[in-house]
């Protein structure tokens, strides 16, 4: 069964049918609506009833056709249905490709926070095709950027620099440069995840920079007239850890500031307009995933192309934080 959702079907849908069938595949389809409100129980259980009138059996595979919300529901109801069946992520969006596909976290969204009902699971491959990267709206494309900006961040500076040098091109949808930013971008989120599939190490927590703050501000952000994309949220997620990088004496200045500036050359929020609901967005980050024995954790950058998990954070390093991006 190919998964995909109101956006990507009319797409790509039959193309990824005609190859399926044309393989030899009796291939179904199930369209959701797009939007990051359908990464809930309620859709799966919705799929859960497609998969048993399609009689999809433990050697049938499910297929994500999509970006990160398809992937990753996908990938939940392919780990719980019949205790397990294969799936594949197909990805079609910036964010997706360089980031969401790879690494077998599969989730779906819970009153109490984004993400918090799911599973590590593998797919039995990623494709990304850098061709269907050109049909995202502008606003979709430089959302997926974030993920990339992550990724340099904690893990490669000279990838960094690669973004600063390539920023034109990028933006410009240039065929090489969309190839080398998917490619070097799953091979830093590859290696991190081959040492630390399971996040038990505090290696694969460092994927997280930017995304404390920035899960709570897309949480209060999704109630609003025009809900922000997850990469425009952990844009401004990204800025708040910067700043709280520099306050707790692990970053330069001028190093947050070619963070931030990077952010807003390519498009994404360096604030959010949000100063009245700081109560809330501290109450959102207390109930994060990342909470352990009851201390809130932070991955702030120790310069760019490093960064560590540290749980010795200070209040007023939050304070900060949010100083810096609420408005």
């Amino acid at each position: 069964m190919v998964i995909t959702d109101e956006n990507v079907g009319p797409l790509y849908g039959k193309t990824a049918m005609d190859s399926l069938r044309a393989a030899g595949f009796e291939a179904a389809t199930f369209v959701v609506p797009a939007g990051d409100s359908t990464k809930s129980l309620e859709w799966v259980s919705r799929i859960y009833d497609a998969l048993a009138d399609a009689r999809i059996d433990r050697t049938s595979p499910l297929i994500a056709l999509g970006g990160g919300v398809v992937g990753d529901l996908t990938g939940f109801v392919a780990a719980t249905w019949l205790r397990g069946v294969p799936f594949v992520q197909c990805a079609t969006t910036i964010e997706a490709g360089v980031d969401a596909s790879v690494g077998g976290k599969t989730a779906v969204n819970h009153a109490s926070g984004k993400n918090m009902i799911g599973a590590f699971y593998q797919p039995l491959f990623v494709l990304v095709d850098t061709a269907t990267l050109r049909t995202l709206s502008e606003r979709d494309f430089r959302a997926g950027l974030a993920e990339s900006i992550k990724h340099a961040v904690i893990r490669d500076a000279a990838f960094f620099t690669w973004h600063e040098e390539n920023a034109d091109h990028v933006l410009a949808c240039d065929t090489d440069a969309l190839g080398a930013l998917v490619e070097h971008n799953v091979r830093i989120k590859a290696d991190i995840v081959s040492q630390d599939e399971r996040e038990t190490s505090g290696l694969r927590a460092l994927l997280n920079f930017g995304h404390t703050i920035g899960h709570a501000i897309e949480s209060l952000m999704a109630r609003q007239a025009d809900p922000w994309r997850h990469g425009e949220a952990v844009a401004a997620g990204m800025v708040a850890a910067a700043e709280m990088s520099v306050v707790a004496e692990r970053l330069d200045r001028a190093s947050a500031e070619r963070i931030a500036s990077l952010i807003a050359r390519l498009g994404l929020q360096v604030t959010a307009p949000l100063a009245g609901q700081r109560d809330r967005i501290i109450s959102l980050m207390q109930s994060d995933k990342k909470v352990a024995a009851g201390k809130l954790r932070f991955v702030l950058a120790d310069c760019i192309g490093r960064a560590t998990l540290y749980d010795d954070i200070k209040p007023e390093w939050i304070e900060a934080g949010l100083d810096r991006v609420l408005t």
